[in-house]
């Protein structure tokens, strides 16, 4: 490979079907049509990890948009008792919908897809994945699906014919229901079957690519922890997710030939489909939080200008983290039926994964104890990611605890604490990474006041929406339903205040990158001051092979000045 070439990432290419390309560009010289088909040629048939991540994060977040909206859809129905502008059916499907993009086009991919793809290369030294063109493919397989899951909204044959037939069984797609509903399921089931190959691929190439493509210099033990938690996180995604692949096939197949897997009237069983579900998705609640916590590490390291406190402890927990985590799935099942026993075994197993998680906390505060802490943005979005998840594991306690359980289980109460952990923890860390990366991704510096501003109006609302959920959800409010009874008028309108501040200061902090991007001040090497290698040896913004020459490994990726060290 050569380092010669010294154009950014943007302006230079590799792309499959060269020949194609190269056509196209000669007539682009007199043509304008054919000048903008060579130009979207060198990003949708790119296979530089880096444009393939700035592809995640585009579709991400539009994504995310939608997803956004529709859940203030939700928020604006529950402003007062009664019906307001949607009915119940309609109501049903919104936070199904709400749900599915949230969790399968936006929080799950979410950090692998877009920073996992732009840095993980750089983070070990190397010039690209190890499957360029499966990496590609994978994008295609996460946007066919996001298609088809578009599709279930519109195209579907209910009992009258072409009609409106959304799915509207929630994002869990429960049997019974999903197998007998007059809905559009086996599509949305089939997106999601789609989406799950997306996922695979990207955590095969993951592992493969820090296996076989680190620095000579780069022992297991030198990597960064942002690496780690990918490596973590690519194995629950090549292990767990065939079980939801499997799963939701199973439900395509229940509802086309009617064979009785989960169907009781047919000798099936409901309850196994809740077991083969939640054993993936217990797992991918780590898929979307391990990434985070990878970034955070980073961020306060960086900000803190300390090594960090315990790296092994936190390697191992990391890790921890994922492989305990397979075993925990039953906690959602609580009041299902089971045994004795095995509610008091996932019950200690519950309690069991949070030690870990609680050395990564503890962890990070020592890391910032005597440290040159700089609240820049990207620290104030880490230091948020810490608070607010681990408010979602305090209230999850609640939740691992039997007794109590029972009681607010599918209440408001979880709706709240699963939203301080994947909002809170792996949808804050996406905005975190996108504010401590940026500068490095497009070049540019983004305004720090604005930033803050819209840190201020995102945390204080965040906090007012999923806080009054938690207190709603303790007074008995049940999750999912159109209506409600009076008394609960008064937290649902603070909740949907909550709601327009926080969707307020997330207006603030996208504006305000989306001006960085074409008008922000050119960004330095190292604005931060990291030790990683995309820090100290890329060129920013990155060229295509990632940097001018072999780079040169000399230090660990915390090696500041400190106590710990």
């Amino acid at each position: 490979m050569s380092y010669a070439v010294n154009k950014p990432y943007y302006e230079d290419q590799a792309v499959v079907l060269a020949d194609i390309y190269e056509t196209m560009a000669e007539a682009g010289k007199t043509n304008k049509f054919f000048n903008f088909l060579a130009w979207l040629h060198t990003w949708v048939l790119s296979t530089d990890h880096k444009r393939i991540g700035i592809l995640y994060l585009i579709s991400m977040l539009a994504f995310f948009a939608v997803g956004i909206s529709l859940g203030f859809t939700i928020r604006l129905e529950l402003l007062w008792p009664g019906e307001q502008f949607i009915s119940a059916t309609v109501y049903n499907s919104v936070f199904t919908l709400h749900g599915v993009i949230m969790i399968f086009l936006f929080v799950i991919p979410g950090i692998p897809a877009v920073f996992g793809n732009f840095f993980l290369p750089i983070h070990i030294g190397a010039a690209d994945v190890q499957f360029p063109r499966l990496n590609l493919a994978s994008w295609y397989m996460f946007m066919g699906g996001a298609l088809m899951a578009a599709m279930s909204l519109f195209v579907g044959y209910g009992a009258n014919g072409v009609e409106w037939v959304a799915p509207d069984g929630g994002w869990t797609f429960y049997a019974p229901y999903s197998t007998t509903a007059n809905t559009n399921v086996s599509m949305a089931v089939f997106a999601a079957f789609i989406l799950g190959f997306s996922s695979i691929f990207t955590g095969l190439n993951f592992v493969t690519t820090i296996h076989r493509m680190r620095h000579p210099k780069q022992k297991w033990m030198q990597m960064p922890l942002f690496v780690w938690a990918l490596y973590g996180t690519a194995w629950i995604q090549v292990l767990a997710t065939p079980v939801i692949g499997i799963t939701l096939a199973l439900i395509i197949v229940e509802r086309a030939f009617g064979i009785g897997i989960f169907d009781a009237t047919l000798g099936g069983d409901p309850v196994l489909y809740q077991h083969m579900f939640w054993i993936y998705s217990h797992p991918a609640v780590y898929v979307m939080v391990i990434p985070g916590m990878g970034v955070v590490s980073e961020i306060i390291a960086t900000f803190s200008q300390r090594t960090i406190f315990g790296y092994t402890s936190m390697v191992l927990s990391m890790i921890g983290i994922a492989f305990v985590g397979y075993f925990v799935w039953a906690h959602h099942m609580f009041t299902s039926g089971m045994s004795e026993a095995s509610v008091a075994i996932f019950s200690f197993l519950t309690f069991f994964v949070a030690v870990p998680t609680a050395v990564k906390v503890f962890n990070w505060l020592a890391t910032l104890y005597k440290g040159s802490i700089q609240l820049d943005p990207p620290m104030i979005w880490g230091l948020s990611f810490v608070f607010l998840f681990s408010i979602g594991g305090f209230t999850g306690l609640a939740l691992g605890m039997v007794n109590t359980d029972i009681h607010v289980h599918d209440t408001y109460y979880v709706v709240g604490h699963f939203h301080y952990t994947m909002f809170g923890g792996g949808g804050v860390a996406i905005i975190a990474a996108l504010h401590y990366w940026f500068p490095k991704m497009f070049g540019r510096m983004y305004n720090f006041t604005v930033a803050h501003v819209g840190w201020g109006f995102f945390f204080v609302g965040f906090n007012t929406l999923y806080g009054s959920m938690l207190i709603v959800g303790l007074q008995g409010m049940p999750r999912r339903y159109h209506d409600y009874l009076p008394q609960f008028t008064d937290l649902h309108q603070i909740g949907t205040v909550g709601a327009v501040i926080m969707i307020t200061g997330l207006i603030i902090t996208f504006g305000n990158l989306l001006i960085a991007l074409f008008g922000g001040d050119k960004a330095e090497q190292n604005p931060w001051g990291g030790k990683t290698l995309e820090w100290e040896e890329c060129p920013t913004p990155p060229v295509l092979i990632n940097f001018y020459k072999k780079p040169r490994l000399d230090h660990g990726p915390y090696d500041y000045e400190g106590e710990w060290v």
